[in-house]
């Protein structure tokens, strides 16, 4: 297990610089840069312009300008924000945590719900509980999660229960710490209700649809006739190989979270990462947008180690492969 660790830890390495290079390629294409929007302002000369350009290294080829951003990584320098005028790695900090706790949030409730739910239909199929949560999955699936937001915004207007945007009240200084914990999570009720249930019917469906498959499995049928418990049978036979190909798709969850969080973040004013991406993306904040790529790269690989030594955890023949 060690050593399997250990490969795939050094096997992350070129691949993240191969997802670098291609995405600092890709950001060449698009026409022009951070400071030519700056040329429409009369009160910005040429001259200026072109002396910022040097000095964030914006003239020379973008093949220069990679490696040495490279070189500067390597060192843990993600260079320095055209927008914010600020190291890039200062704002990750600052937003990071944000979007950690949300994403963090999401996939622990939605897992949850959304697992014991899937086992339960499965069990119950066509029973009024199963057509029901059927309809919830697939009202779910197609409705956009910006939709809701706005839903869940209009909601909080008129009620009052939650506030709109931010990530604290303006007096969260002077609450007791159980109160200041509460103020963040009625802050965050809003984007993680959004995320935590278009994850459950996603999650719902496909749990279910495992679930009935396993059932219906000869060694399930031989379980049963040997007298074992209904629980067991379910429990210790079936989930354990339905749940495999959930493990795969937990691999991606972080970083889809963090991308999907992006439009729930921009509707519901929520200060994280993904808002921050987007944001750095429109305005062409070279080195910002690289700094987001980075995180998100490394989300991805982390999520597939992570969905492989659970693979090994779960199935014994992983563990005989490696």
């Amino acid at each position: 297990m060690r050593e399997f660790i250990i490969k795939r830890l050094l096997r992350m390495i070129p691949i993240l610089f191969g997802i670098t290079f291609i995405s600092f390629f890709v950001i060449q294409l698009a026409p022009g840069d951070y400071f030519t929007s700056l040329s429409m302002n009369p009160q910005i000369s040429p001259a200026t312009l072109e002396k910022m350009r040097i000095q964030f290294g914006l003239n020379k080829p973008w093949i220069v300008q990679y490696f040495k951003w490279v070189w500067n990584l390597i060192h843990l320098n993600f260079g320095e924000s055209f927008i914010y005028h600020v190291p890039v790695i200062t704002l990750i900090k600052q937003r990071l945590f944000n979007t950690f706790i949300l994403s963090t949030t999401a996939i622990i409730f939605s897992w949850l719900i959304a697992i014991p739910l899937g086992i339960y239909c499965a069990v119950k199929q066509y029973s009024w509980i199963d057509k029901f949560f059927s309809a919830f999955s697939i009202i779910g699936i197609s409705s956009p999660g910006f939709y809701m937001a706005f839903l869940l915004l209009f909601f909080a207007a008129k009620t009052g229960i939650f506030p709109i945007g931010g990530v604290i009240s303006i007096d969260h200084e002077s609450l007791s710490t159980w109160r200041k914990i509460m103020d963040y999570a009625r802050h965050m009720a809003i984007p993680s209700i959004v995320l935590i249930f278009g994850s459950i019917a996603g999650l719902l469906r496909i749990m279910r649809a495992n679930m009935l498959d396993i059932l219906h499995a000869p060694y399930i049928t031989t379980a049963r006739a040997k007298g074992q418990r209904e629980f067991f049978v379910i429990f210790k036979h079936g989930l354990r190989n339905a749940v495999n190909p959930l493990i795969t798709i937990f691999g991606y969850t972080i970083p889809e979270f963090l991308g999907g969080a992006a439009l729930i973040e921009m509707v519901t004013a929520w200060p994280g990462l993904g808002r921050l991406m987007l944001d750095a993306v429109r305005s062409h904040d070279q080195y910002l947008v690289m700094g987001d790529l980075v995180i998100s790269g490394v989300l991805l690989l982390m999520g597939n180690l992570i969905a492989d030594i659970l693979h090994m955890l779960v199935d014994p023949r992983r563990r005989e492969s490696i």
